[in-house]
């Protein structure tokens, strides 16, 4: 597993020009597991989790929970037996939080467990601005629940006894939704999350606890029932495969040209995406559990507006507009989810793309060929941007801050040069020349 303190130290180096072939398999889906492991703290019993992603943001969570009390056996390398029943602490400090921004389910899972959680606010992907968790504590709230901030960033959280209630999302949150279901999976009565995310994770996260006894109807839908109840056992339980990682490594072929097989998928979740890839000139072949593109590498102008599931998904946004930055004609990409997602072009027209942003919506003009260059990951899409920047990229791209693309992408070089792709990853002999920052 990953060892923090020493990637900052890394990049990839990637030559760019070669098409793509073969066949890549996709990981246990990040966010499934960043909620699935907090809500192990639910179960009186072990949970044997299969296909876990093999990703800093799993080596983190896994880190946190260990470090409160929990029991965890790795099995192999994507399966591990978590026995939370050991767990004493019910406060996770900064110096835990800091790397990881899904830190804040400790919150609802705590919360479930025992009525009571200290959690340090999160860190994680900057996207220009604060990510409030407001409609995560007003849910808090809403299942009778205190919240105080105490210093150093504390979120204190105590209930006498956590009631059942009708909860409105003011905005739709994948956060919140997986924070409030896993506080109310264990309080006395019916909760009801209005305006609920409706993201595969979510999905994801209701199975397993189903799964360990919860009952909770509704998921993948906007109205969430849960009927609380007083023991959950543990489960076998195998994650859901990525659905981002398969659109980046779809997005990457599309770019690039060449003709991949992606296993281990569900074809409905990536439906957005592939529609988008077949408006611009891809070829998307669905089977049961694969997907195949096929592309030219020439692709042609779309546009597209992210929103929440079962819309574009915001994740795959950087990954498309590189893709979009050597098609025929004008594309325009408005993005609905987060105020400023687009850092990253700084980046793409360093590499002579043509780029214009005006607040919330992208502009891009479609070039000839992208130069390689000297560039950085400002987040973990971002970061997966990069390669594929640097992958169609003409001559030797340099990305530093990789930091961020090891939260989200397990084995990314060792797939992507099974491939054909020239990427490696490297160590530094200097200090980097881009600022390094603590991510999550």
């Amino acid at each position: 597993m990953f060892n923090w303190g020493v990637n900052h130290l890394e990049k990839f180096v990637i030559n760019g020009g070669n098409k793509l072939y073969g066949e890549v398999n996709i990981s246990g889906a990040k966010n499934s597991a960043v909620a699935i492991l907090p809500a192990t703290l639910l179960a009186q019993g072990i949970c044997r989790l299969e296909n876990i992603p093999n990703i800093s943001d799993v080596t983190v969570m896994l880190k946190i929970l260990k470090t409160m009390g929990a029991k965890i056996k790795m099995i192999n390398e994507s399966t591990y037996e978590i026995d939370t029943r050991t767990v004493t602490s019910f406060t996770v400090p900064y110096e835990l939080t800091k790397h990881l921004r899904a830190s804040y389910y400790l919150i609802g899972a705590l919360l479930g467990r025992c009525n009571s959680a200290r959690v340090a606010m999160p860190g994680g992907c900057n996207f220009g601005g604060v990510r409030p968790i407001d409609q995560h504590l007003k849910g808090f709230e809403a299942l009778g629940a205190t919240v105080t901030m105490e210093e150093n960033a504390i979120v204190n959280t105590v209930a006498d006894q956590l009631m059942g209630n009708s909860i409105y999302m003011d905005v739709v949150s994948v956060g919140a939704t997986v924070n409030v279901m896993l506080a109310a999976v264990k309080a006395r009565g019916l909760t009801v999350i209005e305006n609920a995310a409706k993201e595969p994770h979510i999905v994801d996260l209701a199975n397993f606890l189903n799964s360990m006894g919860a009952d909770i109807r509704g998921a993948g839908t906007d109205v969430i029932k849960i009927r609380g109840v007083t023991f959950l056992h543990g489960c076998d339980y195998s994650i859901i495969p990525d659905q981002i990682e398969a659109g980046t490594y779809m997005a990457a072929v599309a770019a690039t040209g060449g003709d991949v097989l992606i296993k281990n998928v569900v074809p409905k979740h990536l439906e957005s995406i592939s529609a988008k890839l077949l408006e611009a000139g891809a070829d998307v072949i669905e089977d049961d559990d694969s997907i195949r593109i096929v592309s030219t590498g020439e692709l042609s102008k779309c546009n597209i507006k992210t929103m929440p599931h079962p819309g574009f998904p915001t994740d795959m946004q950087p990954q498309l507009a590189v893709a979009l930055s050597c098609a025929n004609g004008t594309s325009i990409i408005s993005e609905g989810v987060w105020d400023n997602r687009f850092k990253y072009v700084d980046q793409l027209v360093r590499m002579g793309a043509e780029i214009e942003v005006n607040g919330k919506v992208a502009v891009i003009t479609g070039v000839d060929h992208l130069n390689g260059s000297p560039v950085k990951a400002d987040d973990l899409r971002a970061g997966a941007a990069m390669i594929i920047a640097g992958l169609i990229a003409k001559g030797r791209t340099e990305i530093e801050n990789i930091i961020y693309i090891d939260r989200g992408y397990e084995n990314v070089v060792e797939k992507l040069k099974a491939i054909g792709a020239d990427i490696e990853r490297v160590t530094f002999e200097d200090e980097p020349s881009h600022e390094v920052r603590t991510a999550g």
